[in-house]
């Protein structure tokens, strides 16, 4: 899938090095090899701003492997015959960026790309030499293709997912494409207009650039937040302590006012 002219324009003119990241986009359409996915042309988009930045992309279309249903990193352990899941989590583990792309079925993912997430909560018992989560300190975003409405349900439901997993989701980590309601031409039908509307490929290269940088910067990121953390305790306590003491004095001051004046209202309680 060729990248427009602000595309290849941003990737040459950059003068950052992402050569050292590695991304694996998971497809969950539900057509298996070698039938055209219309998903698998959004994809294409978002591997060739990588690409074209040092990036090293792969692409697991998730109904071309015999994966077993269930949440067990093994599912043959489980009494599955076979389960090509354990190969395809290794390509995870191994990669820094994750991008599930799917298409919209009824309002929603497709079944494949629910159970790609199945598999993954299966990892999510797994801690890393930190002891945090398997996932953590890796960076996640999502694609969506269709003819109906459900782009931002979608990609909101496999975020909030890939947080939970304990991914870092950037601003803008998801991208869409719908095309009008009802039958009619997908993504990369001729005349769809697809590969060439103007805010699909604005949100493709954001997604790109973000889950990029996201990654190789996530040290300052944690930085900030953390010091960000940090000064809000800390300004927290001084307000709660300066509070603490108004209301000390403000008592005190009640006090002394209580014993002041208790003489004089005994004194009138007495005539």
């Amino acid at each position: 899938m060729p990248l427009n002219e602000m595309q290849e324009k941003m990737c040459s003119e950059s003068k950052w090095d992402f050569s050292d990241l590695k991304a694996l986009f998971l497809n969950c359409t539900l057509k298996r090899s070698p039938e055209m996915s219309h998903t698998q042309g959004l994809v294409d988009i978002s591997t060739a701003i990588m690409e074209k930045n040092g990036v090293t992309c792969e692409t697991v279309r998730f109904v071309d492997h015999d994966i077993a249903f269930g949440v067990w990193p093994d599912m043959t352990e489980h009494g599955w015959e076979k389960d090509d899941w354990p190969k395809i989590s290794k390509k995870v583990m191994d990669a820094d960026i994750l991008v599930i792309a799917a298409s919209i079925w009824l309002g929603e993912k497709t079944s494949v790309a629910t159970q790609a997430i199945e598999r993954l909560y299966s990892e999510s018992h797994h801690l890393n030499e930190n002891g945090q989560y398997a996932y953590y300190g890796r960076v996640g975003g999502c694609l969506i293709t269709g003819n109906e409405d459900g782009a931002k349900h979608c990609s909101m439901n496999i975020l909030y997912s890939l947080q939970h997993l304990g991914y870092v989701i950037p601003p803008q980590a998801d991208a869409a494409w719908l095309g009008e309601a009802g039958p009619g031409p997908s993504y990369l039908d001729p005349g769809s207009g697809g590969p060439e509307n103007d805010f699909t490929n604005r949100n493709t290269t954001f997604m790109a650039w973000n889950l990029m940088h996201m990654k190789k910067n996530r040290m300052s990121y944690v930085t900030v937040f953390s010091m960000v953390a940090i000064f809000s305790m800390f300004f927290s306590y001084v307000n709660f302590n300066t509070r603490l003491k108004g209301e000390l004095r403000t008592q005190e001051a009640r006090a002394d006012y209580a014993d002041a004046a208790r003489p004089v209202l005994r004194a009138h309680a007495l005539q």
